[in-house]
């Protein structure tokens, strides 16, 4: 009876345990499975998160256009049209464009009084279209601030360098006028004093119209005779190409460096054919850069009496 009751109690046991591991297993795979429920859950809906975000694009931002020199916005940007290459490129063109407009700025030549002092002078200021060009090419969405490239080159002349400047020519060149023709003589000698005594450091750069300035009756230039379109009109300023041409041999011959130049729609009897500098005041411009590694003086005397304009090419002994 004893071994009947003891194996009887020991299948209870057994039954017991079993069933008591048989719920700590499922309870277990419940807990398990929940557990890797949720993190698929959760693995998802990170997923589906991924999906809702924004992915941000060049076309859809602003950029700030910045001054190189001094960091201030000039102008804020959106490249709308960034993803069609042609149009954008003609945009950021005429936007390069009409920035310059604003900002380019001649450099005004210093020159030399009658005491032999440094007059004038100022800066020459240019944005690097190209360079803005590039720039609003290769735009990204981590960097909005976008450089505007703009330099300053200041007149490359000191006392020290000027010192005896006009002692020796480099080359000289005369041109000549009827003296009868007084409205055209006065804008030839107007013409001459505006160039003379500009003195060029080495790298700097010379405008024709910059120096002379707008002819105008009211700075005293008069109606004479000039060409345009291959035919003589009477114009304001009609003569101050004879002066730039007589410069533009005189610097030619002194080996200067000729960055602009046009010819007249017809021959001019002053100097050989294709010899001329026909500028305009808003058209054609004659200018030049003093390629030496030493300054230069451009001297030009217009004398009425004789009808000799002469232009000569300047500098100093020990220079060269």
């Amino acid at each position: 009876m004893k071994k009947v009751l003891g194996a009887l109690l020991l299948g209870a046991t057994i039954v017991s345990a079993f069933i008591a591991y048989s719920m700590y297993t499922n309870h277990s795979a419940k807990q398990t499975a929940a557990i890797e429920q949720k993190q698929a859950a959760e693995k998802a809906e990170k997923k589906t998160e991924k999906k809702k975000k924004p992915v941000l694009k060049v076309e859809d931002l602003t950029y700030q256009l910045k001054d190189s020199r001094t960091g201030q916005v000039m102008k804020e940007f959106k490249p709308v049209h960034y993803k069609d290459k042609d149009i954008y490129d003609q945009e950021i063109k005429q936007l390069a464009s009409e920035l310059a407009k604003g900002i380019d700025t001649p450099m005004q030549n210093i020159k030399m009084d009658a005491n032999g002092s440094l007059t004038g002078g100022s800066k020459q200021i240019i944005l690097k279209e190209a360079e803005l060009v590039k720039n609003l090419q290769n735009l990204n969405t981590k960097q909005l601030d976008v450089k505007v490239p703009i330099y300053e080159t200041a007149p490359n002349v000191t006392a020290a360098s000027a010192q005896g400047i006009a002692d020796v020519s480099l080359a000289s060149y005369s041109t000549r006028f009827r003296p009868s023709d007084t409205g055209r003589n006065r804008n030839v000698q107007l013409s001459a004093e505006a160039i003379n005594n500009v003195v060029l450091g080495p790298g700097d750069s010379f405008s024709y119209n910059q120096t002379v300035g707008e002819r105008t009756a009211e700075r005293g230039y008069q109606p004479a005779p000039e060409i345009i379109n291959k035919q003589l009109v009477m114009g304001i300023g009609g003569g101050i190409c004879q002066t730039s041409s007589t410069l533009f041999n005189a610097i030619d011959s002194a080996g200067l460096q000729v960055t602009a130049r046009s010819h007249h729609s017809k021959h001019v009897g002053y100097v050989p054919p294709g010899r001329d500098a026909t500028v305009s005041w808003g058209g054609p411009d004659f200018k030049f850069t003093n390629n030496k590694d030493y300054p230069v003086i451009i001297k030009a005397y217009a004398n009425v009496n004789t009808g000799v304009l002469t232009v000569d090419v300047r500098t100093s002994q020990h220079a060269i």
